[in-house]
């Protein structure tokens, strides 16, 4: 199948779908603005990268020309549009068809709610798609009642490769706490700091330089939240700085706990929690909307209010007193769910469903149109052609 593949080309999302395509033998063209260029590597060479030719806000707007070519040049068979303000404007714009636009949470969430403009914009996108696809149920539930869309809203998870993301054999000293979100406000770092002071404060002196603290990622919050650790004299917590996507299933087996402070909804699918699950890393999160999906409460882990840096303090402390092997079992029942409903595999399956249905359904094939020259013969000889032979006006007496 060749597909298009239209989506911001540096995000490990977007690789993480088109290395997967184009691993079960489909010809796969990702779209993307200049300013999306992905990093080397972190696409498969098979695939082919397209920039369009404008970056920024403007591109959204300006590109339409450009991608409506861009497709019509593969003869897509599907174009696959990801995110639904920026790029689904782009799809809209262009009507380019057949599409499935493939919401991802700030789009359908933040955004939307910022302005009534914004709102009807990515209400016309959705409705401008041929079929509409999301990474969790509830998302697919907001898109229903949110924008009024009354068509069936196809459900594919940001999966992992349940072989990467494995449990680790080695062994590592102490307790370490582990966070792995972009450093932004809305991830709640800042709970989680305080939260780890709080729980470190009430252990036994002896016992308080066995556990850490490991923060990876960047974003704005970095210089405000160094500042924090700082002023709490915090010496066992550790901003480690984005790591490349290779390095994260080893970061995860140093953990003994997840924790993932989320504070709003647009957290709609919780990748970052299925990523730690599968590694068999039990998992402490905000209790919002994608994490209410991905963690079982109880069972993987445990759903904790937002905005609370007690209940982190508290949660911390209860999964630190935990026999070892009762977090362990924790760990393990947290892979067995990622297997059953996130496994990468499973879950190029369902995305490949939807585009053969729709592709069934709405694809045209482009009509080549013959070199000029035979069409200037064609012309001059007043002809047509049957079975391929030429037949002119005297073969036809």
């Amino acid at each position: 199948m060749r597909i298009a593949f239209v989506s911001a080309g540096q995000s490990v999302h977007t690789a993480k779908w088109v290395n997967a395509l184009c691993e079960r033998g489909h010809e796969v063209h990702l779209i993307t603005l200049p300013n999306h260029e992905p990093p080397k590597g972190l696409i498969d060479p098979r695939v082919t990268v397209t920039l369009l030719p404008d970056g920024g806000q403007r591109g959204y707007i300006s590109n339409a020309g450009a991608l409506r070519r861009a497709v019509r040049a593969m003869d897509a068979e599907i174009v696959n549009v990801h995110y639904a303000t920026g790029y689904g404007l782009l799809m809209r714009r262009s009507k380019v068809h057949p599409t499935i636009l493939s919401v991802w949470g700030s789009d359908v969430y933040d955004s939307p709610e910022s302005h009534s403009l914004f709102k009807k914009m990515v209400e016309k996108n959705l409705f401008a798609a041929d079929a509409v696809a999301s990474t969790s149920h509830i998302m697919a539930q907001r898109v229903h009642d949110f924008f009024g869309y009354e068509k069936p809203v196809t459900v594919t998870p940001f999966g992992v490769d349940t072989v990467r993301f494995s449990p680790g054999t080695g062994h590592h000293d102490g307790f370490v706490v582990g966070c792995t979100k972009a450093l932004e406000k809305k991830y709640g770092q800042e709970y989680l700091i305080r939260g780890f002071a709080k729980f470190v404060k009430n252990l036994p002196p002896q016992e308080r330089q066995q556990v850490s603290l490991r923060l990876y990622g960047d974003g704005s919050e970095r210089d405000a939240l160094q500042a924090l650790i700082k002023g709490l004299g915090l010496a066992n917590a550790q901003l480690c700085g984005a790591i490349a996507p290779e390095q994260m299933p080893d970061a995860l087996r140093q953990m003994d706990v997840c924790v993932l402070p989320s504070i709003n909804n647009s957290e709609s699918f919780g990748v970052a929690a299925v990523e730690a699950m599968s590694c068999g890393v039990p998992v402490i999160a905000g209790d919002v909307d994608g994490f209410r999906e991905t963690v079982e409460d109880g069972v993987t882990g445990w759903l904790i209010p937002v905005e609370d840096a007690g209940a982190v303090a508290d949660a911390l402390e209860k999964m630190y007193h935990m026999p070892k092997v009762d977090r362990e079992q924790m760990g393990l029942l947290g892979r067995a769910r990622v297997r059953k409903l996130y496994d990468i595999r499973q879950n190029v399956d369902t995305m490949l469903a939807l585009y053969e249905d729709v592709s069934a359904r709405l694809y045209k094939p482009r009509k080549k149109k013959k070199p000029l020259a035979e069409r200037l013969a064609d012309f001059l000889n007043n002809g047509e052609k049957v079975d391929g032979q030429e037949l002119t006006d005297e073969k036809k007496k």
